[in-house]
């Protein structure tokens, strides 16, 4: 006698796993775009706080005063690599008018409500 055994899996598993894959699917995509979300805001407040840092350097080794305009151009040299940062989502950032006058390093990103003031 033979025995007729077929090797696979039903459509019945086959739907069930598809099924399960799917469930986890829904409960990881919002999860996985929250958290690039949140690391793309953690890389702009990281960078807003590195050009304050630099415009400090900048200010206490130019021995300037306060009121005293500052450019993007005098603060380059003292980020790293003399390379302004750049958004993760293609912002720009604004450089403080004057040096002392307590005024934010913002990005222009929308999504970016964060700013760095320069104290």
């Amino acid at each position: 006698m033979k025995r007729n055994q077929s090797k696979g899996f039903t459509l019945v598993e086959i739907m069930i796993v598809v099924a399960i894959i799917g469930l986890l699917a829904t409960i990881a995509i919002p999860n996985f775009v929250q958290a690039r979300t949140t690391a793309q805001q953690n890389a702009c407040v990281n960078s807003l706080r590195l050009m304050s840092g630099a415009v400090d350097q900048w200010a206490l080794e130019q021995n300037v005063s306060n009121g005293t305009t500052i450019v993007m151009a005098d603060v380059t040299p003292y980020l790293k690599g003399s390379n302004a940062p750049i958004c993760p989502t293609g912002g720009t950032y604004s450089f403080p008018g004057s040096v002392g006058s307590g005024f934010p390093v913002a990005c222009s990103t929308a999504a970016h409500t964060t700013a760095w003031t320069n104290n």
